[in-house]
């Protein structure tokens, strides 16, 4: 293509309100154009970029058995009422209404519409296993849209569903499905992680894996363990329960058969009775009143935990779980917050795992400035619900191997897998005829990748302080010819016989035939980041041009056959 007929409006610097780096460099290289908070308009580049991607994605998928289709953006409401999904979902499930009343939502995910056709279509276990996938936009109503393509309200993406008459098929498929996602990864050049991970308003009744695309920039916090390669996001990771019998400081604390209460004049926060009892915090209970789903509950936590409300509501079942303010605390307990203890307290007891193991501890005495010590679970209160509650801490031995040391890292979700169980075909009637002749519900998995948030992701982590460094496997085009000075007759003929040499090799070249100074079509090149820069210049007349790598800081003078040469070979290590 000649860069004179290309729409790329290039910025020389970008919007003041942009953070992430993948969202500037889109912006000043004229690959996305911002239309509201979370809405973007992806011009001609951008596009390339999306189509790219997308190849690989139905490569892999046709390759694992998929099958594509296109289902409605639009969904009746009925069918997320019969989920059960309508309130669930929330505020970010975009409802609208047709001219006669009836609700729609746009489609944040497409679990119930996929269902409702099934349910219509699959009668009989001859029919099964089936795998259906789409690639389309999709809508959310985020509360606060940021980093450009990484969390927007419109945004690309790719959902597959299969569809099996037993667990053990469903667990063939999710497998063939986690490789597929590994390869697509490896193929965008993502360095990623597959994390175990909680399965959040889609749900499922098995396993469930993130694809992290590792940044600095990513919203999501992955522990991952030293020694067995154990990764989680903070929904799910837990970590090895602390040696309770570790040494305890004289005339601090001591087993006792009897609870002490004592003064705490000031120290109504963890540090505050860290540092004046010369305690560390996994020798305090920590008691926080919840509500889940309305009913008050009490949360007890080792000192140096932090409740993670995604877990306590999974342990809890509950839809919902908020934190009780200062006025419910009083008239719940009749005490202070910061002074709260489980011993007496009229309050369903819900305990972390690490917090029931403790033989003696400091916990609140239930009133102002007053603690008590030699607490012991089990003895002195009694706990109705015990699990796994709270992030993990960096630096605390792994669950799985209990010899590494979990460390954090953060990380972009571009893709995520999950069984689904009877989930969704339980309550939509979503049956098939088995083997016996009886009815039975369709065993069903999900798949998702978010397609633009993978092209963000990708920029994320392939770009440089002068543009964006795209893989060769998705870069929009895969040579970019420049001219130092169209109008020299020797540089018009060498970059019209290389631009056409080079398209009769099958590769995607754009020529700057443009009319500019040799600065900004540089500048332009290194925004762009297409992976083979060409420059055709003085030495055109000698039949010499500069080839440069766009990953690369170093460039080599070649003549024309051996530029086709490292170019060919170049491209021909991806088939």
């Amino acid at each position: 293509m000649l860069q004179s007929q290309l729409l790329m409006p290039t910025l020389r610097e970008a919007p003041s309100d942009t953070e992430a780096a993948s969202h500037q460099l889109l912006l000043r290289a004229g690959y996305i154009r911002q239309v509201a908070a979370g809405i973007y308009t992806f011009l001609p580049l951008g596009v390339k970029v999306l189509h790219k991607i997308n190849a690989i994605i139905r490569e892999e998928l046709h390759a694992a058995g998929a099958q594509e289709l296109l289902l409605p953006v639009l969904q009746p409401s009925e069918q997320w009422e019969e989920s059960g999904r309508y309130h669930e979902y929330g505020p970010e499930l975009m409802r609208i209404h047709d001219r006669h009343g009836r609700e729609f939502a746009l489609g944040p995910t497409h679990e119930e519409i996929i269902t409702a056709l099934v349910r219509s279509e699959i009668k009989t276990y001859r029919q099964l296993p089936l795998t259906l996938y789409q690639i389309q936009s999709k809508f959310r109503d985020e509360r606060r849209p940021r980093f450009g393509l990484l969390r927007g309200r419109e945004f690309m993406m790719k959902d597959a569903y299969s569809f099996s008459e037993s667990r053990e098929d469903l667990r063939l498929i999710y497998q063939t499905m986690f490789q597929a996602y590994e390869r697509i990864m490896i193929r965008c050049g993502l360095d990623f992680r597959a994390v175990e991970a909680d399965a959040g308003s889609i749900g499922g009744e098995g396993e469930t894996h993130e694809f992290m695309a590792l940044s600095e920039v990513g919203e999501d916090t992955i522990a991952v363990c030293s020694s067995c390669g154990y990764a989680a996001n903070l929904e799910k990771a837990e970590s090895a329960a602390p040696d309770m019998n570790a040494e305890v400081p004289k005339g601090v604390l001591r087993e006792s058969p009897l609870v002490e209460s004592f003064c705490t004049p000031g120290m109504g926060t963890i540090d505050e009775l860290c540092s004046g009892l010369g305690l560390k915090p996994d020798r305090i209970i920590k008691t926080l009143i919840y509500f889940t789903d309305g009913k008050p509950v009490a949360v007890l936590v080792q000192g140096g935990h932090e409740v993670n409300e995604i877990k306590l509501a999974r342990l809890c079942r509950a839809a919902k779980v908020e934190l009780a303010d200062e006025d419910a605390i009083r008239q719940l307990t009749g005490g202070p917050r910061g002074f709260i203890g489980p011993v007496g307290l009229r309050l369903p007891l819900i305990a972390d795992r690490h917090a029931t193991g403790m033989n003696d501890a400091v916990t609140g005495g239930g009133e102002q400035d007053i603690h008590l010590r030699y607490v012991k679970p089990g003895r002195d209160f009694k706990v109705e619900l015990t699990g796994d509650i709270v992030n993990v801490l960096e630096g605390e031995r792994c669950s799985r191997c209990s010899e590494g040391i979990l460390h954090f890292q953060r990380g972009i979700e571009v893709g995520h897998v999950f069984e689904l169980g009877t989930k969704y075909s339980g309550k939509m009637g979503a049956q098939f005829v088995n083997r016996e002749g009886k009815l039975q519900d369709i065993i069903m998995g999900c798949y998702g990748i978010g397609i633009s948030r993978l092209m963000a992701a990708i920029a994320e982590q392939h770009h440089d302080a002068e543009g964006i460094r795209w893989p060769r496997t998705v870069a929009p085009f895969q040579v970019h010819l420049l001219t130092i000075t169209s109008k020299d007759e020797a540089q018009a003929d060498v970059a019209s016989s290389l631009y056409s040499l080079l398209r009769d090799s099958g590769l995607e070249v754009l020529l700057d035939n443009r009319e500019e100074r040799p600065g900004i079509k540089f500048k332009d090149a290194d925004l762009f980041g297409i992976p083979v820069r060409i420059v055709i210049g003085k030495l055109a007349s000698e039949g010499k041009v500069e080839l440069k790598f766009r990953a690369e800081e170093e460039s080599r003078l070649l003549d024309i056959e051996a530029t086709l040469a490292v170019v060919r070979d170049y491209y021909n290590t991806l088939n």
